[in-house]
């Protein structure tokens, strides 16, 4: 691995693992979002909090923080991109700052997705979006979306990007291990419910 990939990849790092939703919980007086429903530090879990508008701009920036390190990155070296939408991806679930205990990175990936494939981020806020809309289940939504990645980006002609969204993905439902087994019992929160 060159000192650009590396480069790119501690650089995505760096701006992934700002917890935003963290600081804009505590910065709104809410306290420790850590400390109220799942304990994440993500999106779904700020809308517990019954803030809404805290709720859409902790997914805005978390999405952001994976497309600017795509961007950025790959305005410099094209060839680091990817590498610095990984780097985000893992700096959302293992911040430095919080003792690598973060959020389950559905935000960041989207965003690494809009950065490197937009047209395959359409395609997943759509599959997002409608599990959502039928289910009420963000982590099935979360789920389902990264399971059309891979195969829309293979099918798009992207094999690497393509490989990269596997790893991802499967890093996804391994973070999401506790809510299959919730879904699977039938105990798993509905979107907008409290606690």
């Amino acid at each position: 691995m060159s000192y650009g990939l590396i480069l790119a990849l501690v650089f995505g790092y760096l701006l992934g693992s700002i917890p935003f939703g963290l600081l804009l919980t505590r910065a709104a007086g809410l306290g420790d979002v850590r400390k109220i429903g799942s304990g994440n530090i993500g999106a779904t879990n700020v809308l517990r909090t019954g803030n809404k508008g805290l709720a859409a701009a902790t997914l805005l920036l978390d999405a952001l923080k994976g497309t600017a390190a795509v961007l950025i990155s790959g305005h410099f070296a094209p060839e680091t991109a990817a590498w610095a939408g990984l780097g985000a991806f893992l700096g959302h679930l293992f911040p430095v700052w919080l003792g690598f205990k973060g959020g389950k990175g559905v935000a960041t990936y989207l965003g690494v997705l809009v950065g490197l494939a937009w047209q395959v981020a359409l395609a997943f806020a759509v599959v997002w979006l409608a599990m959502a809309f039928l289910f009420r289940y963000s982590s099935l939504a979360a789920l389902a979306a990264a399971v059309i990645v891979p195969i829309a980006l293979y099918f798009m002609n992207a094999p690497q990007i393509a490989i990269l969204f596997v790893v991802m993905s499967i890093i996804v439902f391994i973070k999401h291990r506790a809510n299959i087994s919730r879904l699977l019992a039938g105990t798993e929160g509905k979107i907008g419910a409290k606690g």
